[in-house]
């Protein structure tokens, strides 16, 4: 789960502060090495871009509900202002003891920049996903005004999914739904309503799109969907194994496709991801001498000028462990599967 809970004693030192923003590798030719700026800490990022600017969206700490990066070039980041500095006031009533906003997504939707967001406690499935609203990105135009619009989804202890790890995503017949989850039973796939962004049907039971049988030994974990649709099908890429421990972390994340958005979504050697199939898509090389360590929960970009782009975290080993942001260009191969160059 993005809980900063989580977080390794390491990399909870990153986000005090004490790690230093991490710099480029010299030499680097990679968009991963050529990164400058306040890489870290960042984690569970997705990506838009508003005008001649980039920006970055990620798991908050402490008071900054959901922070912030921006970019002119995808290459040098600079952290900005906080989303929001106060839980607004149905979020601890829905969910008792939470205290910050994670794995935030943000799309443009109906004129308007929409923010999905979680909140959540450690190991409960007690969760909640948010939504915030504002007519720009741009902090200094005088249209920048974040606007909370309350509760989207809700899980309880009686339900069999997590309400958190938010994507929004619309398909080719117009239609708008939002994938969800981690651990429990997976993830889930709700349909929304094109106008409000909540749920079309309140009561109507979500599509299960992956989910990994748990072994004898305990949880298999699946989260932070991003549906991602390409050439007449849909890509689902989710996270596996375990985020949040620092330069220990086992997270990677894998890709399925399928022509129905509600799945069922196969890897390409057809492996579904209803039963922790897949097609790997990140994965850190596991020696020793590997800097960045458990690549996971990605976003997206389909940029202007028709590239594509994943934004993911990583851990540095050489900075605590401490969660750090990474972006690597996509390209498309022949066999119609994403290909991430990092």
């Amino acid at each position: 789960m993005k809980l900063l809970g989580l977080l390794s004693a390491a990399a909870a030192l990153a986000l005090s502060g004490a790690a230093p923003a991490q710099q480029a590798a010299p030499g680097g030719t990679t968009l991963n090495a050529r990164l400058t700026g306040d890489l870290a800490p960042t984690h569970d990022p997705v990506i838009a871009r508003d005008g001649d600017t980039y920006y970055i969206f990620s798991t908050g700490h402490g008071q900054r509900l959901v922070e912030t990066k921006s970019s002119k070039d995808l290459v040098h980041w600079t952290a900005g202002a906080p989303v929001f500095t106060k839980m607004p006031d149905w979020a601890p009533k829905a969910v008792p003891g939470t205290g910050g906003m994670w794995a935030p997504d943000i799309s443009f939707v109906n004129g308007r920049w929409r923010l999905y967001y979680s909140v959540s406690t450690f190991g409960s499935n007690r969760s909640a996903i948010g939504m915030a609203t504002n007519a720009t990105l741009d902090p200094k135009s005088p249209n920048f005004a974040w606007r909370d619009e309350g509760l989207v989804v809700q899980s309880m202890p009686s339900d069999d999914f997590n309400a958190i790890d938010p994507n929004f995503v619309v398909d080719a017949q117009g239609r708008h739904w939002l994938s969800l989850g981690s651990f429990w039973t997976g993830i889930k796939l709700f349909e929304l309503d094109r106008k409000t962004g909540k749920p079309l049907k309140p009561d109507a039971k979500p599509y299960s799109i992956a989910q990994r049988p748990a072994p004898a030994g305990g949880p298999a974990p699946v989260e932070a969907p991003f549906i991602v649709p390409h050439g007449g099908f849909y890509y689902l890429l989710v996270s596996y194994d375990y985020c949040c421990k620092g330069a220990n972390s086992t997270y990677y994340t894998v890709v399925g496709r399928s022509k129905a958005i509600t799945g069922p979504y196969l890897g390409k050697d057809g492996s579904p991801l209803m039963r922790g199939g897949g097609t790997i898509f990140l994965r850190a090389d596991l020696q020793e001498q590997q800097r960045f360590r458990g690549p996971g929960h990605p976003g997206w970009l389909h940029d202007k000028d028709g590239r594509d782009y994943v934004v993911y975290h990583a851990y540095d080993k050489e900075a605590r462990g401490a969660p750090t942001l990474r972006i690597a260009p996509v390209r498309w191969g022949a066999d119609g599967w994403p290909v991430a160059e990092y």
